[in-house]
């Protein structure tokens, strides 16, 4: 009996198992027939959703990602990813964002890199060729190409080209990237205010994307590219959306770049073998942590020499080509382009002075189509000339500042520097009239420039009877009876900074004292109360500008002579003649050609110093 009720009850599972397959085979048939009814429908409607079609794209991405040699953390990533993508469908709003992604992991150059075969003279010839002057950048690449053929390894050091615009920063980049046979890709900083930009969206925003950098990386297609990054002073600060700068901090360092983490695609980025070159205006701009992640080469701006060496070897015949001209149909010798750049641009690169060019050829090109329409191609000369240059270009845009200027008392010229970079000339002009003894400052000044105007006049007051401006009579009265007005011309541009200290001192002197310092001499330094030229910076910009403009004789604190003897090119060395100066009594000396316009008689007021 009981052997009867063991095999009823297992007969009653095998019949509840049966049922139950039953039911779930019934339910599969069941969705299959409903999908294959609702395929049917949506053929006939035109919508038909090809489920092949999206388990192909499954596949491709499944290939693409085993092909891609992802990172351990990045493969891991893309497994779990994929793992959710085959379960969704791909109407669910997620299922594109998850494949999006996937594409992202599968198109970064994890592996791929760009083979490079260093050869030292191939890259200085490369360098030579394609830009002029410059030693000390091409000295600097080529330091860095031999360590790294001679290591096969390096931590790519940030260098960071720092210059007026127009020098050929950006181009001298992709040189470095020709030379090594490296990809390169340029990032423009300029205008930058979201941290996101560098770093990347998270994926819970809409429209989620990479970075700038993993977005170059992508584009390049291999790890170890050349990135410029362009304009890095310009790159915005701490704003609402996080600091970019500071997100650019773990992209510079070499000790954190190999794990950079990219919001967007959040597994470890390696950037170790990323040769990133900056570009920046000015340093003042830069943060300073990341100024220090990198190394400053400076590029000053070209003399009229280099001007007219980098005019006949790259800008005209790249003109001359671009204007639908044989390099035959156009010539123009050296003097020509020198009144192109002297008269017609007045700028510390050769930007202007492209475009200056560009505009002759397209005359010539006119007078070229005129001549072979009319089949006098024998009457076409292809000279051009300095009139020719004045028909074209019209009048000149730039007389010769120091040329112009009469010498007179209270006038001088000073040197300036400008934020772009670049340097330059600055007139000082002073005046004197019946008042009660006020300083009037015009010509958009900044505070710092002021409190330089005010020390001038100072030690001008302090040492009065000693340059003959006073006597004993007046010495008390003199300063009280009259006013002193100090302009510096081009009142739209804003001016500050100590460096017109001297300048300020010689034009009040020169104003008191009815000498006239001579319109070829320029001057610049920070003055003190006590009289001491203290150095400034900026001075090889300064002295290319003054040499540009004409100067003949310049005026500069004795601790700037490393500079002058370091950094300023020889030819602009050779045709200026240097005065260096400790205090204000060498100043004098070199601004009224050594004649010694003050005696040596103790001043009527004195200060001592009493216990």
């Amino acid at each position: 009996m009981s052997i009867a009720i063991e095999l009823l009850a297992r007969q009653i599972n095998i019949l509840k198992v049966t049922q139950k397959v039953h039911s779930t085979m019934s339910k599969k048939h069941k969705e299959f027939y409903l999908r294959q009814q609702l395929n049917a429908i949506k053929e006939e409607l035109g919508e038909r959703d090809d489920s092949s079609h999206e388990d192909d794209d499954i596949t491709d991405l499944t290939k693409r990602i085993k092909e891609a040699g992802l990172s351990p953390e990045a493969n891991k990533a893309a497994q779990r990813e994929l793992k959710r993508l085959k379960r969704m469908h791909s109407t669910q709003a997620e299922y594109q964002v998850v494949r999006t992604y996937l594409e992202w992991l599968s198109e970064i150059p994890w592996s791929k890199s760009t083979s490079e075969i260093i050869d030292i003279d191939k890259a200085r010839q490369q360098l030579e060729d394609d830009h002029y002057g410059l030693e000390s950048v091409k000295k600097r690449i080529l330091e860095y190409l031999a360590v790294l053929k001679l290591k096969g390894d390096l931590k790519g050091p940030i260098l960071c080209l720092l210059g007026p615009p127009g020098v050929g920063k950006t181009s001298l980049g992709k040189s470095i990237a020709s030379a090594l046979g490296r990809k390169f890709h340029r990032i423009s900083l300029g205008g930058v205010r979201d941290e996101a930009e560098i770093r990347g969206h998270r994926r819970t925003y809409i429209g989620a994307m990479p970075g700038l950098i993993a977005q170059g990386l992508k584009r390049v297609g291999a790890n170890n590219p050349i990135f410029l990054l362009d304009e890095i002073d310009k790159v915005g600060h701490l704003s609402n959306h996080g600091d970019p700068s500071a997100a650019l901090l773990e992209v510079l360092d070499p000790e954190q770049n190999n794990t950079f983490n990219d919001h967007y695609l959040n597994v470890p980025l390696d950037l170790s073998k990323v040769l990133f070159i900056a570009t920046a205006n000015q340093v003042d701009t830069i943060p300073a942590p990341l100024l220090d992640r990198m190394e400053l080469i400076n590029i000053p701006g070209y003399t009229f020499e280099e001007k007219i060496n980098i005019a006949q070897r790259h800008l005209l015949p790249k003109q001359i080509t671009n204007h639908g001209l044989s390099l035959d149909d156009v010539k123009m010798l050296d003097e020509v382009l020198l009144k192109i750049a002297s008269g017609y641009t007045r700028e510390a690169g050769v930007r202007n002075f492209e475009r200056e060019i560009a505009s002759v050829c397209r005359a010539k090109a006119v007078e070229y189509a005129n001549a072979k329409d009319k089949n006098e191609l024998e009457n076409y000369n292809n000279e051009v000339t300095a009139k020719e240059i004045e028909n074209i270009l019209g009048v000149t845009k730039f007389d010769s500042e120091v040329a112009e200027r009469a010498a007179r008392p209270g006038v001088v010229t000073g040197l300036a520097w400008t934020s772009s970079g670049s340097g330059g000339i600055l007139f000082i002009e002073a005046t004197q009239m019946a008042g009660k003894g006020d300083l009037q400052l015009t010509g958009k000044l900044g505070e710092v420039i002021r409190e330089s105007a005010r020390i001038a006049l100072s030690w001008v007051r302090a040492h009065a009877f000693q340059l003959g401006i006073t006597t004993s009579k007046t010495e008390p009265t003199f300063f009280f009876q009259r006013d002193v007005h100090i302009h510096f011309p081009a009142g739209a541009i804003g001016k500050d900074g100590p460096s017109a200290g001297v300048a300020l001192t010689i034009a009040l002197v020169s104003l008191f004292t009815h000498r006239q310092v001579p319109t070829t001499t320029a001057m610049t330094g920070e003055i003190t109360l006590r009289g001491q030229v203290l150095p400034v910076g900026g001075i090889k910009e300064k002295i290319i500008g003054a040499h540009r403009a004409g100067i003949k004789k310049v005026i500069l604190p004795a601790r700037n002579r490393k500079d002058v003897e370091g950094d300023v090119p020889v030819n602009v060395k050779n045709e200026i003649n240097f005065v260096y100066a400790n205090n204000i009594f060498d100043v004098l000396l070199g601004a009224f050609e050594g004649e010694k316009i003050w005696s040596d008689s103790t001043p009527i007021v004195e200060f001592e110093s009493r216990l």
